[in-house]
């Protein structure tokens, strides 16, 4: 075993403050998720009053109880599109990985106390989002669906493209993985084909409605004149159309039954059971990693500390560690799962760049998933990197990272600028799951430099055209810089960039370990699983 022995002084008034500062960050954005799902609930009881089950205990009824459930972006949105006050964040959409009646599922509820469920441009990302990980990790997916459909205000930029969440739903369905929805209130036009393209259907007696146009939008486009039951009722859907194929009493038969075609899928019968592997906690608290980031982002600090409280035992077999110390590689397990890691001390050197893509390999020829600790500026830059070939070998680097097969997990855990996001599996190149630490930062460069540039462009274009640097010119040019700083920092934080679905949700730095250790058993199931696939998805007939 190599052990790492922590240099962590948690009782200096460095670490103190780095855990003050990072506590208020983590109380922060699990408040925003508090008041999301407050104001949903006070919308509640009305809809208590007509039978309704509200979203989050609909999400209740259809988990397993006492089982993990891994949510995921729930700041989707966060003061982006229409939501002024934070209030909508989550895209109208519970989501995430949990079980139902045994079977490991992604789960998915439309939030109608959030803006009616309605679906934004985001909302709609973070819906194929889920779509792409059911696909990726072979796992079944189970819709509750009750939503407004798309946000007419704002569907006008995205409808171009906003049939790809249909087509990955027919892709999900030839590759022989089941989607089952529960329709729990009125399903029209474009969002008559989410539940009708689900594989299994559930509608709700004197409650569900399924049609491509209401009994409103008939009668103003043809002049018929039909009741709601008659146009796309449950049971007219049931009986005539041959649409639906289980008719619920009420919104917790609806789940019941569910988790009833959950159970008879026989999901796993075929699946080889997981080996019971005994592992040792880490030899440091998870608190501990709540202080490792010091509160200024230009203080350095070294990965193994962070490593030191995810790896088994603390134990780290680091690979070439005399050989460029800045970027880290080695191997660790997670929970018995084992895993390579790539981590940053430094901006990426060429022969960083070139020891990290032959891990890569080395983890690509055993089948070893990876695992990235991002913290870095990007890719040295200089005559002398220039001239140590930094691009040539980066290349290599961002190649490696890019076609390896093996499943990639990202955390951000504090910078990530410029092309050393692509070298450590940022969002751009799909890594299974990317999450970050609540103070993460992922930007082109950092807003000082950026403004810096600009002023430097200005100043050379006035000079160009003939004009002169006097008071007036530099009193514009310093508002450019600080305007740009203030515009590239509210767009690079770890709110603005999980609400753009740049991650898979903030998590606290104490609980990265077993994020992380469920990500890597969410893998390993699914790359062992075999699907009986097909051509054309299950045809509804």
């Amino acid at each position: 075993m190599a052990v790492i022995e922590s240099q962590l002084d948690t009782q200096s008034e460095d670490y103190q403050n780095n855990h003050k500062v990072m506590t208020a960050a983590v109380d922060e954005f699990r408040g925003i998720e508090r008041r999301v799902i407050e104001a949903a609930q006070a919308k509640a009881p009305r809809y208590i009053k007509k039978g309704l089950i509200p979203p989050r205990e609909r999400l209740s009824l259809l988990l397993d109880a006492g089982s993990p459930f891994l949510e995921l972006s729930t700041l989707c949105g966060y003061m982006q599109e229409e939501d002024t006050d934070g209030s909508a964040a989550g895209g109208s959409y519970i989501a995430g990985i949990g079980y139902i009646s045994g079977v490991r599922c992604v789960v998915a509820v439309d939030d109608y106390l959030t803006k009616g469920g309605s679906i934004s441009p985001l909302g709609g990302l973070k819906r194929m989002r889920m779509l792409d990980l059911a696909l990726e990790n072979k796992l079944p997916m189970v819709n509750l669906s009750q939503s407004g459909g798309g946000n007419l205000k704002l569907v006008g930029d995205t409808f171009g493209t906003s049939g790809a969440m249909f087509a990955k739903q027919c892709r999900l369905s030839a590759a022989g993985i089941p989607q089952i929805t529960v329709v729990h209130g009125s399903a029209t036009a474009g969002g008559a084909y989410q539940p009708t393209l689900s594989d299994y259907l559930v509608l709700v007696r004197k409650q569900s409605t399924m049609y491509l146009a209401g009994p409103p939008l008939l009668k103003a486009a043809t002049g018929e004149i039909a009741t709601d039951e008659e146009l796309g009722g449950a049971e007219m859907h049931s009986e005539i159309a041959g649409t639906n194929d289980y008719l619920a009493e009420n919104d917790a038969d609806g789940i019941r039954i569910a988790r009833d075609i959950t159970a008879k899928l026989g999901w796993n019968k075929r699946q080889s059971l997981p080996p019971q592997i005994d592992h040792a906690a880490p030899l440091y608290p998870a608190a501990e990693l709540r202080g490792i980031v010091p509160e200024d982002a230009k203080t350095p600090f070294d990965m193994r500390e962070v490593i030191a409280r995810v790896a088994d035992g603390s134990d780290f077999l680091e690979f070439k560690g005399d050989f460029d110390n800045g970027t880290l590689c080695g191997h660790i397990e997670v929970e018995g799962y084992p895993c390579g890691v790539i981590g940053n001390n430094s901006p990426i050197t060429a022969k960083g760049a070139a020891k990290a893509a032959q891990f890569i390999q080395l983890c690509e020829q055993s089948g070893t998933p990876l695992l990235f600790l991002t913290n870095t500026t990007g890719f040295l830059v200089g005559t002398e990197p220039e001239q140590a070939g930094i691009i040539k070998h980066g290349a290599k680097f961002i190649q490696a990272v890019t076609n390896c097969t093996v499943p990639k997990i990202t955390i951000l855990i504090a910078g990530s600028y410029g092309a050393g996001n692509y070298a450590m599996a940022g969002r751009g190149m799909d890594p299974r799951f990317l999450f970050a630490w609540p103070r993460s930062v992922v930007s082109v460069m950092g807003p000082a430099q950026a403004g810096s540039v600009l002023r430097q462009v200005a100043e050379a274009k006035v000079l160009r055209s003939g004009g002169e640097l006097n008071e007036d010119t530099l009193a514009f040019i310093d508002g450019l810089e600080q305007e740009t700083i203030q515009d590239m920092e509210a767009r690079s934080n770890a709110l603005a960039n999980t609400a753009r679905i740049w991650d898979d949700g903030i998590i606290d730095p104490a609980d990265t370990r077993s994020v992380v250790a469920f990500a890597l058993s969410v893998c390993r199931e699914g790359d062992d699983r075999q699907v009986n696939t097909n051509t054309f998805g299950v045809g509804r007939l």
